[in-house]
């Protein structure tokens, strides 16, 4: 077998529930809950047991609970031994694989998201801001119907997920112009997404800056396991580059489809997804798909999933 990376998810992964069997089961995961909850003086496991989905989409309640989740099953997992020889995480995932390598501590990155989340939500004023999935349609055929449609309005690449999904984010009439363009060229499908903000777009520039005040305050570390940033699609060179790397982040293309190539050419060949959801793992496979590459691909984010996944990986 060749290297194992763990992949964590980002937002709109979550869901009502996410990692309370871990709670329950394991010690563990128990502490990493009530960390979270004391650091932003909120009960976490009920917001993530028994929130709404209202409550669930607010982004500031989303980033903080969806990182504490996967952090308690990245945690069990640990216990039980199973180790990776690199990590990345889709936009806020990010974060996730920064507490893995130990870059943050958890009870930073916890703090930090709260506030990204809400820096990411109030940048742009509500009906303002759009975004868009594009399917089934190549990014060099996409390119033109961006450039076609940014005479309506800015639209600009938020997320290269797959061979099969890209997403736009920028000013509303440019965004559906491009969607619009798009599904003229071929796309499968052209999606406006029900999100109240224009994630990674240069229109949120003001919450980078807010959130460089807070990422400043916090204790950076050399990472101890290599990351792979969503911007640079490569691993993250030391600790000073990880503050300009987050910024970046929030207002750049999430390059996640260059980020899991880059992996496979440097020996992975095992992706664990370790959160609420299946979305990268069905991102990787296309992927690998595209490169003719063969991966294993597996999930946590239930017990069950983590018994089949200790007896695979100890055969």
């Amino acid at each position: 077998m060749g290297k194992v990376a763990f992949v964590f998810p980002g937002q709109g992964a979550q869901y009502s529930g996410m990692g309370k069997e871990f709670y329950e089961n394991f010690p563990s995961a128990r502490r990493v809950f009530e960390e979270a909850g004391d650091c932003l003086g909120m009960d976490m496991k009920s917001l993530c047991f028994e929130g709404s989905e209202e409550e669930l989409k607010k982004t500031e309640n989303t980033q903080p609970a969806i990182l504490t989740a996967s952090a308690a099953m990245l945690e069990v997992l640990e216990m039980e031994g199973i180790q990776c020889e690199m990590t990345a995480g889709l936009s806020l995932g990010e974060y996730t694989s920064l507490v893995a390598s130990k870059v943050l501590d958890f009870e930073d990155a916890v703090r930090i998201v709260q506030k990204r989340g809400r820096y990411m939500q109030d940048a742009v004023p509500e009906g303002v801001g759009g975004m868009a999935a594009i399917l089934g349609l190549k990014r060099e055929f996409l390119q033109p119907c961006i450039e076609e449609a940014s005479a309506y309005g800015l639209v600009e690449v938020a997320n290269y997920n797959s061979p099969a999904q890209i997403v736009l984010s920028g000013e509303v009439e440019g965004v559906k112009k491009a969607a619009e363009l798009a599904k003229a060229k071929g796309a499968r499908k052209a999606v406006i997404l029900p999100v109240s903000a224009p994630f990674h777009s240069s229109l949120l520039k003001p919450a980078g800056m807010k959130l460089e005040g807070v990422l400043r305050r916090a204790r950076i570390a050399p990472p101890e396991i290599p990351v792979v940033t969503n911007t640079e699609a490569k691993i993250l060179e030391g600790a000073q580059h990880v503050i300009p790397s987050l910024v970046r982040q929030v207002s750049q293309s999430v390059r996640w489809q260059d980020s899991v190539e880059y992996m496979m050419t440097e020996g992975v060949d095992t992706f664990i997804e370790i959160g609420p959801g299946k979305t990268l793992s069905g991102f990787i496979k296309r992927i690998a798909k595209e490169n003719n590459r063969s991966v294993n691909m597996m999930n946590i984010e239930n017990v069950q999933d983590l018994k089949g996944l200790t007896e695979r990986i100890r055969v």
